[in-house]
């Protein structure tokens, strides 16, 4: 990863595919474009001055959903863009947005959804309200979808 810059309510990663992340035909492997959307959204959590693991945590933050659309490969080298932006936070879950793009071109779409929870000490989880810090800091990041797209003609 090369690092994030902030483009409004978004967070943009520029990367490069790796050989690891390439089948035998050199086209990146399905799986890790769900990598790509997570490397960024951790990069959205630092550019809002936190991190979604700190080790004395008493929540956490797993998936509940995820998809992607695939639109086109990406190949072996090939530098890339991952843009993210919350698509809607609730009391207890946050909902993102992701697009990867190479050279203006849309490579990729996704949507994934977490969810906060209390680590219990017998190792189970249960639903947590998104703490009120966590939250406000979120809070520039969230752009529902309703803004982001022109109004339809009647």
């Amino acid at each position: 990863m090369y690092g994030a810059c902030r483009v409004s309510a978004e967070v943009r990663v520029r990367r490069r595919v790796l050989f690891a992340e390439t089948d035998t035909a050199g086209i990146v492997h399905f799986s890790n474009y769900f990598r790509y959307f997570e490397d960024a959204e951790h990069a959205l959590w630092r550019e809002a001055g936190l991190s979604i693991h700190s080790q004395d945590s008493a929540i956490g933050w797993p998936r509940v959903s995820a998809s992607c659309e695939y639109h086109r490969p990406l190949t072996f080298e090939q530098e890339f863009d991952v843009t993210v932006r919350i698509r809607e936070m609730s009391k207890r879950a946050i909902t993102y947005a992701g697009t990867i793009t190479r050279d203006g071109e849309r490579i990729a779409t996704g949507t994934w959804k977490i969810a906060c929870v209390t680590k219990l000490v017998d190792g189970t989880m249960k639903s947590a309200e998104i703490p009120a810090d966590v939250a406000d800091r979120l809070k520039p990041f969230d752009m529902p979808t309703s803004i982001l797209q022109p109004p339809t003609s009647a």
